[in-house]
């Protein structure tokens, strides 16, 4: 067997793979005398049929078989042999007029192949990290929610501001009836809070959907209806008063700090507070970190340039799937998919400049962590490493958890190489300012 290749240009090769009698006809020759030993052919006794027959009836698919083994493992071990970093696969150019009662064959492979490209972590733009902090109001804010959490129900007879209000949305002709409890924060405009105040359980109020909500969202979920009818729904509905309840606070006592946090880790509110800011800003630091990383990877594709064998890659994907795609679906997939193939490229440059690599021991400590921290959700706080090793090996038996926190150490591989070596700019923020600067306002 003789592979040649024939660069096209700098992204583009085609691959020839010559094959002669001498590479198939013993392992054909074999596998038909096998054959013979076993066909059931009438007329004759088993193993005694002639080979001319046995060669007639099963010879053309023997060796069309062996011809594409052949095939397979030679354009591996070249791929191999001469490092070529292909993308996607060979592709076979279409022989419509392959002779296979001749004795030698010849084959074509169109490459897709890698660029060639540098990559500049050290761009002249900085890019912005962020160092998320927990201000008094969230602090505060988040020990309201905790007594309101750890608090109780005291029925009241009629409806307060601060009242946790259970009714019946209603609205016969649009077959909308839903049971939902709600606080009068909740509403847009405080006309709607006025019809409320005063209310008893039993009284009917009419609302008009309208600008009842600050965001359709919420009176998609307060209606049960799907996400279009929410958008711009215009119509009057009907909520009875089921119930009226207000919610008081637990005590910040010793007793609910335990709850919280166990036996005496927490001791004060001051303690509180430190705890929830140190829980709070854990929380930020994924958040920022995961925003950072994104903004790298937009800021590499953007500005690493490179060129793709595009319409290989193309012609690539129309066979590459479960199903065919025709050549406008193609390029339509290609077009989506480019981008994350870039930086595919980008990122298994950057792990091979700078020696990253993942292997099962990376794997198999990140599962662990991971289970710690789930373990810990549950008052876990100690598992012992036998227990860890365990439940790590039944998590890793999944190969597409394997996949999943493999790339998620890459992940965090990435993100400290970039923080050491990318152009960064740290700001100091509260969470609220960072949500408005980063997604906009609430």
């Amino acid at each position: 067997m003789n592979i040649t290749r024939e660069n096209k240009d700098a992204l583009n090769a085609v691959v020839t793979v010559a094959i002669e009698k001498d590479d198939y006809a013993t392992k054909v020759e074999k596998i038909l005398t096998d054959y013979r030993k076993t066909a059931n052919i009438p007329g004759f006794r088993k193993g005694h049929v002639p080979m001319g027959m046995v060669k007639k009836q099963y010879g053309k698919a023997v060796l069309i078989d062996e011809v594409n083994k052949l095939i397979q493992e030679g354009l591996n071990k070249y791929l191999t042999e001469e490092k070529l970093d292909v993308l996607g696969q060979p592709l076979p150019k279409p022989q419509d007029d392959i002779d296979w009662d001749s004795d030698n064959f010849s084959f074509e492979f169109e490459l897709g192949l890698a660029p060639e490209f540098e990559v500049d972590l050290e761009g002249k733009k900085g890019i912005t990290h962020y160092n998320i902090v927990a201000d008094d109001k969230l602090i505060d804010d988040q020990v309201v929610n905790i007594q309101k959490q750890y608090g109780k129900l005291v029925a009241l007879q009629e409806v307060a501001k601060d009242s946790e209000i259970t009714g019946v949305y209603k609205n016969e002709a649009e077959e909308i009836e839903n049971t939902v409890t709600l606080t009068l924060d909740k509403f847009k405009g405080k006309a709607t809070e006025k019809k409320f105040v005063g209310a008893k359980v039993g009284d009917v109020i009419t609302l008009k959907t309208k600008g009842l909500y600050e965001d359709d969202h919420e009176l998609m979920h307060a209606l049960k209806v799907d996400h279009d009818k929410a958008h711009g729904l215009d119509i009057e509905v009907t909520f009875e008063i089921t119930e009226v309840n207000k919610r008081e606070l637990a005590d910040l006592d010793q007793e609910l700090f335990d709850k919280l946090f166990g036996k005496d880790n927490v001791k004060s509110v001051s303690e509180l507070k430190e705890k929830i800011k140190e829980d709070a800003e854990k929380q930020f630091v994924q958040q920022s970190d995961q925003k950072f990383l994104n903004d790298v990877t937009e800021h590499l594709v953007a500005n690493t340039k490179f060129d793709l064998p595009a319409e290989f890659l193309t012609k690539w994907m129309q066979t590459a799937g479960e199903n065919p795609m025709d050549d406008a679906t193609a390029k339509e997939e290609y077009e989506k998919s480019e981008k994350s193939l870039r930086y595919q490229l980008i990122e298994a440059k950057l792990m091979e400049a700078n020696g990253i690599k993942v292997d099962f021991e990376d794997v198999k400590e990140s599962a662990k962590a991971m289970i710690k921290v789930q373990m810990a959700q549950f008052g876990q706080t100690n598992p012992s490493d036998k227990e860890l090793d365990d439940i790590a090996a039944r998590v890793l038996s999944n190969q597409e958890e394997v996949k999943r926190i493999s790339e998620q150490v890459v992940s965090q591989k990435l993100l400290a190489l970039y923080k050491e070596k990318a152009n960064v700019k740290t700001k100091e923020l509260t969470y609220d300012k960072f949500v408005k600067e980063v997604y906009g306002d609430k």
